[in-house]
């Protein structure tokens, strides 16, 4: 492994900061044809998982349906030097079921929708609840990059 690979390497509590401080996620699942369907959400973390909400119909769910593999990327940096990012390669469980859907649908509301009374995130959850589904991701291998930690020093 490179020296430079090392170098910008985050350590994991750095990971966990990056990826509560992102907005969304870009995510990749595995189509019928084995092609990559790609698409953005919006997340929440939960006891070393990450969770995202989607139609229980959408395309990304009938693929994690036939094939639980999934692929997240957080990212920010618009220039080289300050690059920074983290990938994961991991399996997905689908949370279809209540009370649990509903539970998990509250918590990410919560996150996304902050300084809404118990009652407005009850209703919220149990609304979206009604045509959506939460997705949650166990990480099993996790890639990092912060090109700040090189002190302006390009490739």
């Amino acid at each position: 492994m490179s020296k430079q690979r090392d170098a910008v390497r985050m350590s994991d509590e750095e990971v966990w900061t990056f990826l509560e401080n992102a907005h969304s996620l870009q995510v990749a699942t595995i189509g019928k044809d084995g092609a990559p369907h790609l698409t953005t959400v919006w997340f929440g973390i939960e006891d070393g998982k990450i969770l995202f909400e989607t139609y229980g119909k959408s395309q990304k769910v009938v693929n994690l349906y036939r094939d639980n593999r999934i692929a997240l990327l957080a990212e920010d940096g618009d220039t080289y030097d300050k690059l920074r990012g983290v990938s994961i390669n991991g399996s997905a469980e689908i949370i279809d079921e209540n009370p649990r859907r509903t539970e998990a649908m509250r918590f990410l509301v919560q996150v996304h929708f902050k300084g809404q009374s118990e009652e407005e995130l009850d209703r919220t959850a149990e609304q979206m609840a009604r045509k959506r589904i939460v997705v949650a991701v166990t990480p099993e291998k996790v890639m990092s990059w912060d090109h700040t930690k090189l002190g302006g020093k390009g490739p």
